[in-house]
């Protein structure tokens, strides 16, 4: 690798790095392009140079957080061999990682309708919808063979996921009573009974 293009990957990991840092500091109000310079050491101009504006950097924040979200689901999943088990690892795999990653759960949590993502909102919905795909792809065997109820792919993700996302949202909040434990043990059973088979 050409010392260059290394250096050009440190500064991006830098500024992604010290975005995430003002975002689980400061919030929303004090997620700002100086804030972030400041924070990851890097000049406004080498902010500019590598994402194009700060709607970019958020984008590519938001779009990392996503992916490494789903990165850690899919893993989970193949390493599984029913529905079932399916079902109970990823839900366990996104709130073991809301749990480890809380300002990366946070981020993608709190960010997902702010304003500075609604000019990059095409790549955010094509990166998810990939990672999707690569999930669908594991759990569309198991419909075909009859061990999960034929559910269009939209609403296999709502109930999928739904119920996990809100958990993990209210629990970042803070202001629910919340136990990341409890629902580890409880939501996968109970997601799976929506998804099982009638009979």
């Amino acid at each position: 690798m050409a010392a260059k293009q290394q250096r050009g990957e440190v500064t991006v990991e830098r500024l992604l790095t010290g975005a995430l840092q003002v975002y689980a500091e400061s919030g929303r109000q004090g997620f700002t392009v100086s804030a972030v310079a400041t924070a990851s050491g890097v000049s406004l101009g080498s902010l500019y140079h590598h994402f194009g504006s700060f709607d970019g950097l958020a984008a590519a924040l938001y779009t990392r957080c996503l992916e490494r979200l789903f990165d850690e689901m899919i893993a989970s999943v193949r390493r599984t061999r029913t529905a079932r088990t399916a079902v109970r690892a990823l839900v366990q795999a996104y709130l073991r990682f809301t749990r480890e990653h809380p300002d990366a759960a946070l981020f993608l949590h709190a960010s997902a309708n702010s304003g500075y993502l609604a000019a990059h909102t095409e790549e955010i919905r094509d990166a998810r919808a990939a990672k999707l795909g690569s999930l669908a792809a594991l759990l569309r065997p198991r419909i075909e063979s009859g061990e999960i109820a034929p559910v269009p792919e939209p609403l296999l993700e709502v109930l999928l996921l739904g119920p996990v996302a809100e958990t993990a949202r209210r629990w970042l909040s803070g202001g629910y009573d919340i136990d990341l434990a409890e629902a580890s043990r409880v939501l996968p059973e109970r997601i799976w009974r929506a998804l099982r088979p009638e009979g």
